[in-house]
């Protein structure tokens, strides 16, 4: 383990050769630590790497073209690229307990269109191939390949609608998934906000989708992975599971069983922060039979690979594999539940009633707020959140109706069960002292809200002060 000291040394150094040729992004970087130092941050989505994961990607492994896998580029001179590849994909294998490991996706879309097209390829493009007798599809004649084209977007795909709490990339319309598939979804049901199973399986058995999607950006609770896989084998389907939100919480085994979806399903993908913990980039984990189709991620929807944040991946990775990485992820679940606990107490509606995971939604029209209106009072009082729909939504998905709160990153920071506590009377004091605002003509507005500037002024006082006991960066001293 480096000594604080290396660690001060090395970021200092850094931001001196940084600022040597443009002093503006220094100062950025720079600011950019000190926010986070004093931000109660609470979007669901972001954590904090380690000082070690930071490091790995600002390196010369960024001067380096991949293009191909491991053993198999298209440029020369790729072994140390191939050592760091090699070396993420054996520890998410390990981690996850997966047959296959592909670290090159630069985001969470990426890995999920690697996997749509993996997918396609398997199942609409492989028997076309054989079909016409052909070895690629290079070799099939115009008339084959318009009728191939043709096939491959006419699929369909089914997940979990937006408000309830899928994702965008998920086949919905603005996004280029929705683009590709003929898309459906499936919602929770209206009383309690859960999954219905068999309404599930009442749509596929209907719909009849090529993919069944799980997994989730803004739903609260466990799913039944099992569950899913018998419904996507009763209709033939591929079932894909994008746990980018909650793969820190397989990896740490806090989700086991049923509700880890890496031995149920045929292709998962996820993103390496998040509650992972690492650097920004995505990955697919797969079954044997995909293996071929999917390390063809570049050149099929990939650009050259990142050899530097895969340099960083396989530091996160090893360090998810650490016994201290499975209590922090029970840690993030004690902490979630710890905070919507807090806020149930005091009169919070959440969507679900509670959650299982790393995050609550809370439903801010009790308060006679929009998300937007409460995300803003909210960082107006040194509390950072993101907006987000609720189910069946009156305000659509810009405005919404909820806020979506998350614990990964205040773990990392030691935050504990009874600062949960005292976080969740600073939300609710913040939310019961605002208002709604009004237009210039006094019509009501989504998005104008009144907030006493003193109110906010105290809540951003008492977070900051809450804040000191558990400092950001330890090791890291810029002075």
């Amino acid at each position: 383990m480096s000594s604080p000291n290396a660690e001060s040394t090395a970021f200092r150094s850094a931001l001196e050769v940084i600022r040597a040729v443009e002093p503006r992004v220094a100062g950025a970087i720079a600011a950019e630590l000190a926010d986070q130092r004093e931000s109660l941050k609470l979007i669901a989505s972001e954590n904090y790497a380690s000082p070690a994961t930071l490091l790995a990607m600002g390196n010369w492994f960024s001067d380096k073209y991949a293009e191909g896998t491991v053993g198999r580029r298209f440029y020369a001179g790729c072994q140390n690229v191939d050592t760091v590849e090699a070396l993420a994909a054996e520890h998410a294998r390990e981690l996850f307990g997966a047959a296959h490991a592909y670290v090159q996706p630069h985001s969470g879309i990426d890995a999920n269109l690697v996997a749509f097209w993996a997918v396609l390829a398997d199942r609409v493009e492989a028997p076309a191939l054989k079909r016409a007798q052909a070895r690629q599809v290079n070799d099939l004649t115009e008339a084959d390949w318009f009728a191939l084209r043709r096939e491959l977007g006419n699929q369909r795909m089914l997940g979990m609608s937006l408000d309830a709490g899928g994702h965008l990339t998920h086949g919905f319309r603005p996004n280029i998934s929705g683009k590709m598939f003929d898309q459906r979804s499936y919602g929770t049901d209206p009383a309690t906000g859960l999954i219905d199973y068999d309404k599930v399986a009442e749509i596929a058995r209907e719909f009849k989708p090529l993919i069944l999607v799980g997994g989730y950006s803004a739903y609260p609770r466990k799913v039944n992975f099992r569950i899913l896989r018998e419904i996507a084998d009763s209709v033939g389907a591929t079932f894909m599971v994008d746990m980018a939100h909650f793969a820190g919480l397989v990896a740490g085994k806090v989700f086991t069983g049923d509700f880890d979806p890496v031995p149920h399903a045929h292709i998962v993908t996820t993103t390496t922060h998040k509650s992972l913990r690492g650097p920004r980039g995505g990955m697919v984990l797969c079954q044997p039979e995909l293996a071929e189709q999917v390390d063809r991620g570049c050149p099929m929807v990939l650009g050259g690979p990142l050899p530097h944040v895969m340099a960083a991946k396989a530091v996160a990775l090893a360090e998810a594999r650490r016994p201290d990485f499975a209590d922090y992820a029970q840690r993030i679940v004690a902490n979630a539940q710890a905070l919507a606990e807090g806020l149930l107490q005091r009169g919070a509606r959440l969507v679900t009633g509670g959650t299982d995971n790393h995050l609550a939604i809370i439903d801010v029209t009790s308060y006679g707020l929009t998300g937007r209106q409460a995300e803003q009072a909210l960082l107006d009082s040194g509390i950072v959140t993101n907006r987000n729909s609720v189910p069946q939504d009156p305000n659509g998905a810009w405005y919404t109706s909820g806020i979506r709160i998350g614990t990964p990153a205040l773990t990392t920071r030691g935050l504990g069960t009874a600062e949960m506590d005292t976080i969740a009377e600073l939300i609710h004091t913040v939310l019961s002292q605002t208002t709604a605002g009004a237009n210039a003509d006094g019509t009501g507005s989504k998005a104008k809200y009144v907030l006493d500037p003193a109110v906010a002024d105290k809540v951003s006082r008492q977070a900051s002060e809450l804040l000191t006991g558990f400092p950001l960066y330890p090791t890291v001293d810029l002075t």
